[in-house]
Order: structure tokens, then sequence, then C-alpha cells
């Protein structure tokens, strides 16, 4: 029966397969982990070993992706008779052992773990030839070794008239001390972890949804202490207590109608999860989501055109109320802020309004001024491993969600933690 012309290639599988060397290895690939890259080393050390060259994408993205291991590359370096190339962007791998070759595609550990059965095949076998021609134009070194592989002149000289496709150059120290001192300073992600995250991160992300200066009816004043003096007229004295309300809470111009749409699509799509968890949102419904935030931004831009001159007005009838409620005190018994200002005599009703209109005026904010800070404000946070794990995250998703099957993505999610820990 012939070999099947489709493998399952993960390192373990690779190292196996490079022990078997005995004249020539040619791996290419966007990184290197340990388990082959040990594997050449012990080669390189033997007696009579054989010829080893390598090719990578040697920089700090690869090992964040999960495609190869930095340690790898530096246990690699440490054989000198083992050729260590770099070319920028390279992503197929391949793999040469004397006689035999498999073009093959890399696991980044980012995405899936570094162990495959063998029903989930990723590499194809190469004939002789083929596998003499990738040698050939991959590098100088792979070259020579394809030319030392020739069994006749001609094949020899038909590989000699070869280009080599794949200009690469040698690891420089200080190009490998970079790449390390800068994955040392901000270390890649726990591989492990990141794939378990990313498996609830494709359903659920965290959001946080808040209005900001909408609320003019809730906007107070400090009454300058100087002119503070309170007194019982009913119809001011629930809105003056050393702070006054700048507008009624059930006016023209109160945004309560904006905060309840706001309210009702917190509600429709991030239920709370509890103080400890905040809102989520089900990615599946975050298009319809913000289009629904659109719908209320128009509304948001609506209000603050109606109300831009409503609100002024607003609040210069405010002011008047406290000028009109403190001009009588002021006469009666004018504060020496006042006194102060005065030529002589016993101050007139005028004086005491253009007084408080001037101290009011420094404490009144301008109508403009709260338009301008009304935003709405939209924060996505995803999922971390910490709040997974906690006992309490399934269940609170469940209720939060009770139409959606969350057995598959969790049993996912334990499972690759399972793998991750074996």
């Amino acid at each position: 029966m012939p070999e099947p012309l489709f493998q399952s290639l993960d390192s373990a599988a690779i190292a196996n397969f490079i022990r078997k060397a005995r004249r020539f290895v040619c791996y290419a690939g966007p990184g290197i982990q340990q388990e082959p890259a040990q594997a050449l080393a012990k080669l390189a050390t033997q007696g009579d070993p054989p010829a080893i060259t390598v090719c990578l994408d040697f920089d700090e993205r690869v090992m964040r992706m999960g495609f190869g291991d930095i340690s790898a590359v530096e246990t690699l370096r440490q054989c000198p008779d083992i050729s260590v190339r770099s070319r920028a962007g390279l992503r197929t791998g391949l793999i040469i052992v004397d006689d035999e070759g498999y073009i093959f595609t890399p696991t980044a550990l980012y995405l899936e773990p570094d162990r495959r059965g063998p029903d989930a095949p990723n590499a194809m076998r190469m004939s002789r030839d083929q596998a003499t021609d990738a040698m050939a134009r991959l590098s100088p070194e792979g070259k020579a070794m394809a030319m030392a592989r020739a069994k006749t002149p001609e094949e020899r000289e038909r590989i000699r008239d070869q280009v080599v496709e794949v200009q690469s150059s040698k690891i420089a120290n200080d190009q490998f001390a970079e790449v390390a001192q800068r994955l040392k300073e901000a270390p890649p992600v726990a591989f492990d972890v990141a794939r378990q995250v990313r498996i609830f991160e494709a359903y659920l992300q965290y959001v946080e949804l808040r209005l900001t200066g909408v609320a003019v009816q809730r906007h107070k004043i400090a009454i300058p202490r100087h002119i503070q003096n309170l007194g019982s007229d009913q119809s001011i004295q629930f809105r003056l207590n050393t702070t006054f309300d700048l507008v009624e809470r059930e006016s023209a111009v109160s945004s309560k109608p904006i905060e309840d749409d706001l309210n009702q699509i917190r509600k429709n799509f991030t239920p709370s999860l509890g103080k400890d968890h905040g809102r989520v949102l089900l990615k599946a419904q975050k298009p319809l989501f913000e289009q629904r935030l659109a719908e209320l931004r128009a509304k948001l831009e609506k209000f603050q055109e109606k109300i831009k001159s409503d609100l002024q007005r607003y609040l210069d009838a405010s002011r008047e109320e406290v000028v009109k409620y403190y001009v009588p005190r002021i006469i009666q018994s004018p504060p020496d802020a006042f006194s102060g200002r005065l030529l002589a005599g016993k101050p007139a009703e005028d004086d005491a309004r253009k007084w408080l209109h001037l101290e009011l005026q420094k404490v009144f904010p301008a109508a403009d001024d709260l338009i301008e800070k009304m935003e709405l404000i939209l924060t996505y946070k995803d999922v971390t491993f910490e709040t997974l794990n906690r006992k309490d995250f399934l269940p609170l998703i469940r209720a939060a969600f009770p139409t959606v099957n969350w057995d598959k993505p969790y049993s996912e999610f334990r499972a690759a933690g399972e793998k991750a820990g074996a």
C-alpha cells in the first residue's frame, strides 16, 4: 500500500521525523518550537552529523502568534553546524529529511494547541524532485544540500541553474538580542489561556454605556455663602438648600425621554450580571445594538437643538427666581459684601437686583456650556480568563440569556483548559 499523500504533522511528529535523518535536514517555517529544535540540535552534536539548514521569519510577531519559541531559536544558534536564516513574512512550512519531504501548515498556538491527531491532516508529501527543487530555491545552504543530493551529473547541473527564490539572511547577534529584549519587556500571552478566553470572546462582550451632560434637570449650583439666607417661601424652599436646581425636574428641557430610551436599550441588549461583573452584550446582536445607539444619538442631537434656546430661557428664569427671593432679604439686612459696594444710604431695590445678578452670574452656567457636554459614551471590554473561571459566571450568563445554549462553548472552554494542563 503506497504511503498516504496527506499527513498530520505537529511539533512532536516533526521532531520524530528529524531524528531519522542521516544526510540532510531542511526546515522552513515562520518559527520553530522546542521539540524539533532540540531534535536538530542533538543531530548536530552527534558524530558525522547530517547537513542542517533552517529558515524562519525571526520576528517578535511570530512568537506572539505562537508560531515559534525564541528559546528554540537560541537552541539552534548555539550549534555552529546549523545554518539559521531569516526571511520576513515566511509562512509556509517545509520539512525535508534525506529523500522524504513535506509541505505543511504551521500551527499558531494562539489559535490552537500544537497537538494533532492522525485524522487532522495539515501536510502533504512531496515527490523527490519537488523536495530537491524546494531546497535549491529556499537558500544557498539548501541549494548546496540539493546538489549533494543529486544522483546524476545532469541533475546536479539542473540544480546549479536553479535560482534561490527566498532571499534570506543569517540572524545577527544584535537582531536576536533586540527581539529577545522586546519579548522580555512584553512577554507573549499564555497561549492556552488565550485560547480559552477566545471561545467566549466570540459570544460575549462587556459594555459600559452612559450619557453625560444630558440631565440638565439634575444640575445644581451652589448659592454663594454671603447671600445664603433660607426663607419660608414653600414655592422655592424645596429647591433651595445651599444649592439650587437650575431647572425644574419636569420642565420641557428635561432629558428624561432620552434617558428612558437609553435605559430601554440597556434592558433589551445588555443585561447586568451584577455589580462584580457589569453588563454584557451578545456579539451576534452587536449590529442591531449599535443601530439602536445610532438612533439614540440622532435623538440626542435633535434634543440638543430643541432645548438650545429654551434652556437659556429656563436658566434666566431660574436666576431671576433666586434674585426675586433674595432682594427683600438683602434690603432688610444687607450683607457686607453688598454694603461695601454702596456709596451711602439705604440700598435701593435696583441696587440689590443688580448686585445679585452679578454675583449669580459667577455660578450660573450658560446654556451652550451645558449642551456642549452632552454625549453618549460607549465602551467595550472583552472577557478575561479570570472572569471566565469564576464559579458564578456560567450561572449568571445562563440567567441573563436563557434562550442561548451555553453548553457547547462552556464544554469547549473546559476542554481547552484540560489540553493546556496535559
